[in-house]
């Protein structure tokens, strides 16, 4: 008996230090847990792990700051060089219309039909009729007192085209103004003349002289005169005031001349709105332009711009013009062309204002003043 019970105690230890030694290894197990009371256990992190798990380094920009360079300012061509341009395009264009005057001038006898062969020459070269018999009256008369040798012919011909032309023309350009405020020129013309592309032309020009300008876009109805005039001032760091598109003319042009006032520019420079469809429209733009812009300074020249290949239709569209605004000049554009040169006398006999500027050709410096013995001796070649 006593034995049994020895061996029941000692079985009942045993498992009591099991069951203890168990419970114990299970605390310090759940001890080692992460706080969070998770069931995974990750394993340690790796290197590798460590730089994929890290927020990453910014970026550090050693590449110099790109400057965005302003756009090159053009040196725009001066007068001298223009002039010589002048003869020689008019004098390959239109060389035909004096050589062929000298050609029957030099003719042994002079007859009524050489003189008929002249004058059918002169009104092909759209002189215009009435122009066209005065300068063959004072041919005749003169050819008959002096000879009619070949140099003769020639120089006599020279005078008498010369004075057809003007000399008694001021062909200035009044581009500044008095008591320090700029000169104020208003650029008028029908649509496709070449107006805006005018603008900028003369732009080039004075700034070749070294005047200040400030541009005007008041053509607001055509977005594209505006972007035009923008880029044009841009190629000869000359400022451009605008207006939003289809705002009011009159607006721009005041801002443009207020503009001018203020930074104390030479010349302000107007594109105005050519649109032919409403004449009574159009007068009361320009009339209102012109009123406004004289609130700050005066107007100093109107310059109307007519195509030379557009003939008796240039003429039509001039005299629409002269009645609506004063028009103190004419730029002649695309007279290299087409044009005949005559165009010159008949439209200034129209008008009784004279031609200052001529358009020679598309490139940028391919305008300049009108001189009338530069332009006799191109025809006569």
């Amino acid at each position: 008996m006593g034995d049994w019970l020895y061996l029941i105690i000692g079985i009942a230890v045993v498992g009591v230090l099991t069951l203890a030694g168990l419970l114990t290894s299970g605390r310090r197990r759940r001890g080692d847990l992460p706080s969070g009371g998770t069931d995974v256990i990750a394993p340690p992190p790796t290197e590798v792990d460590t730089v994929t798990d890290a927020p990453p380094e910014p970026a550090v920009d050693t590449a110099e700051p790109l400057v965005e360079e302003p756009p090159a300012v053009e040196r725009p061509e001066g007068t001298a060089s223009r002039l010589v341009r002048l003869r020689q395009r008019l004098s390959r264009s239109q060389g035909g219309l004096g050589k062929g005057l000298l050609a029957l001038l030099s003719r042994d006898k002079l007859d009524e039909d050489t003189w008929e062969e002249i004058e059918d020459t002169l009104l092909t070269a759209d002189i215009g009729v009435a122009p066209t018999q005065a300068l063959v009256e004072k041919l005749r008369a003169r050819l008959r007192v002096e000879g009619g040798q070949a140099p003769d012919a020639r120089a006599v011909l020279r005078e008498e085209l010369i004075e057809l032309v003007g000399t008694d023309m001021d062909r200035r350009v009044q581009v500044t103004g008095t008591d320090g405020k700029p000169g104020v020129v208003l650029v008028v013309g029908v649509n496709g003349a070449g107006k805006t592309t005018t603008v900028g032309k003369i732009a080039r020009i004075l700034v070749a002289e070294d005047l200040r300008v400030t541009l005007g876009a008041a053509d607001t109805f055509r977005a594209a005169a505006v972007d035009q005039l923008a880029t044009w001032g841009e190629r000869v760091g000359v400022e451009v005031v605008r207006g939003p598109e289809g705002g009011d003319p009159a607006s721009v042009a005041f801002e443009a001349v207020k503009h001018g006032i203020d930074d104390g520019v030479d010349t302000v420079l107007v594109d105005t709105a050519g649109r032919l469809q409403n004449k009574a429209g159009l007068m009361d733009e320009l009339g209102k332009i012109k009123r406004v812009v004289e609130k700050q300074a005066p107007v100093t020249e109107v310059l109307l711009v007519l195509d030379a290949t557009t003939g008796q239709n240039g003429l039509i569209q001039a005299r629409v013009f002269s009645e609506i605004v004063d028009v103190t000049g004419i730029v002649l554009t695309k007279l290299d062309g087409s044009a005949k040169g005559g165009i010159v006398v008949q439209v200034q006999r129209e008008l009784g204002v004279p031609v200052k500027l001529v358009g020679l050709g598309e490139g940028a410096d391919d305008m300049a003043p009108f001189d009338a013995a530069a332009f006799v001796d191109a025809l006569l070649g």
